[in-house]
């Protein structure tokens, strides 16, 4: 387990998968700037067992209350993050504390030099998490992504390991 302060991340189990079957498939958990998806437990499964170089994590309260998700993978040679929280605990910091105990464990256990992550121009909440995270904004994606009916952009932040340091937020790794 990763503990931060307000919460902690667990790595997610393969008996975990329910959970987030039930988020994917709730249009209300995956927000209005995220296509709506519908997916099976069975295809869950199968990306699930063919994660590479991929991590997914369960956003906990301190109590053990599960709250949303975070992730890093690997995508054609570069480290991305995603994360997703329930909406009943959005704006209230922590996705930003997910994303640092993230940026930092990823920074600690991998040999890489950059983390980067997308959120959607409008999304102000997730631009302001990966801001407060220490990303820089980089620039526009162009209709990257095709959600509720039209095309829409993507902003693109970073992180570099030099912007980075030290760890930031990480206070255990059990």
């Amino acid at each position: 387990m990763l503990e931060g302060r307000n919460v902690n991340l667990r790595i997610m189990e393969r008996e975990d998968l329910p959970v987030l079957h039930e988020w994917d498939n709730n249009p209300q958990f995956r927000g209005e700037y995220e296509p709506p998806k519908q997916e099976t437990k069975t295809e869950l499964e199968r990306l699930y067992d063919g994660l590479k170089d991929s991590q997914w994590f369960f956003v906990e309260k301190k109590d053990g209350v599960k709250i949303g998700f975070i992730a890093h993978f690997l995508r054609a040679g570069e480290t991305e993050l995603g994360y997703n929280i329930v909406p009943t605990e959005r704006r209230k910091d922590y996705v930003s504390e997910a994303i640092k105990i993230m940026v930092d464990y990823v920074f600690l256990s991998k040999d890489i030099i950059r983390i980067q992550a997308k959120a959607d121009p409008e999304n102000l909440a997730s631009w302001k998490a990966l801001e407060n995270s220490g990303f820089t904004r980089e620039g526009i994606l162009r209709k990257i992504c095709y959600c509720r009916g039209q095309w829409r952009d993507d902003c693109m932040y970073s992180i570099l390991r030099e912007e980075w340091k030290e760890p930031k937020i990480l206070t255990k790794i059990t």
